[in-house]
């Protein structure tokens, strides 16, 4: 085994959704069929996966065959040690929910979605998940007047406090996860971005139960900055969960496998995840060029290309000439406070600066990124 074969340890985590996607797109039908849950659990397991997610569609989207579905679901569980981490409710590809599910203008519409919610919420807690994801894809408007948004969320609010109420109410070991996304399938949706999602959060009776999910192409859509959104969403501790992906750049959501698209940006985010102990989850489409194999080849390309870039990010920070040239970007400092302790405004005031000087230093940024590239291109 290489240094690029995962490990149960890695704690790699797959979507139904994502090796099971069909290929379906606004252009295009089906080029691959169905695939059986039980299968990719089997094939994930082969190929070293940890864990597994799901909509409550991709495991049981039929009733009449629920129980069934379910005892062979859960003894693929148990024969091959996946684990399912975290689940979460579509409510998103059913006609019924085109103004959205929790926010939807018709009371009852989102009457129905919560009641959808709290079944799978239900089968998530049977099934071991402790994370439960809230994508809100089809909340939100493509014209001004058809939406009030203050009223929207407090729809969104009222359905997440009563989400945590129940989950407290039952004993769960569930926390929830909001992921955002600018746009796509609605024009523009509720909680475009990690900053919004959190500042929603703050305001919810029971914030501590709920964090963000943030995941690659949805910040790179808006042009973000996906590694700095991770970061802020660490510092304020409501990393819990991730979708990892790739994107390239502001456009349509490509759910590329994760490494592909913006590479130099996919090294700076497994940077930033290291000392992360969360499931690394990826959150990507195989093409609609690739058969079932094709479809393992991306699922293990998503694998292998984090372990490749985490060795890269390990090497760049245990690299001597990397710490001098972080000493010489004064990267450390940052760290220090402003205002030392003992010390007041009155003190920082009164201090002589010389501006001109202090302009006039180089501050090295490009020798470190340097540094950091040659790492990612495989020359140091």
């Amino acid at each position: 085994m290489n240094a690029y074969t995962p490990s149960r340890d890695d704690k790699f985590s797959f979507g139904l959704w994502t090796v099971g996607w069909e290929g379906v797109d606004v252009f295009g039908t089906a080029v691959r069929p169905a695939m059986d849950p039980v299968h990719a659990v089997e094939k994930l397991a082969e190929l070293g996966a940890a864990a597994i997610s799901f909509h409550d569609d991709d495991l049981v989207p039929d009733d009449s065959t629920r129980t069934q579905t379910l005892e062979r679901f859960t003894k693929a569980l148990a024969d091959t040690g996946i684990v399912v981490e975290m689940a979460t409710t579509n409510l998103f590809s059913h006609p019924v929910f085109k103004d959205g599910g929790l926010t939807a203008n018709d009371r009852q519409v989102r009457r129905y979605a919560l009641a959808k919610v709290l079944r799978n919420l239900d089968l998530a807690a049977e099934l071991g998940a402790s994370t439960y994801v809230l994508w809100g894809g089809r909340e939100g408007a493509e014209s001004g007047g058809s939406k009030d948004v203050r009223a929207a969320l407090d729809r969104y609010k009222e359905s997440m406090d009563l989400l945590c109420a129940y989950v407290r109410e039952q004993g769960y070991n569930i926390r929830f996860a909001i992921e955002p996304k600018p746009n796509e399938p609605r024009g523009d949706i509720l909680l475009p971005s990690i900053g919004h999602a959190i500042a929603f959060i703050n305001d919810l009776a029971d914030p501590e139960l709920v964090g963000i999910n943030p995941e690659v192409g949805h910040e790179q859509m808006a042009g973000l900055n996906y590694a700095h959104g991770i970061a802020q969403a660490l510092w304020h501790g409501k990393l819990y969960h991730i979708d990892l992906n790739g994107q390239h750049g502001p456009r349509f959501d490509q759910d590329l496998r994760f490494g592909a698209g913006n590479l130099r940006e996919a090294f700076w985010t497994v940077d930033t995840l290291s000392g992360y102990d969360g499931y690394i989850h990826f959150d990507y489409k195989p093409p609609r060029t690739e058969d079932e194999e094709g479809v393992w080849e991306t699922a293990r390309g998503c694998m292998r290309n984090y372990l490749i870039l985490r060795e890269k990010a390990a090497a760049f920070r245990a690299d001597p000439e990397v710490a001098e040239a972080l000493a010489a970007a004064r990267v450390a400092e940052l760290s220090e406070p402003t205002l030392a302790e003992g010390e007041s405004l009155a003190d920082l005031r009164a201090q002589t600066y010389d501006p001109d000087a202090l302009a006039e230093r180089g501050l090295g940024f490009e020798k470190l990124d340097q540094l950091a590239m040659e790492h990612l291109l495989g020359v140091r």
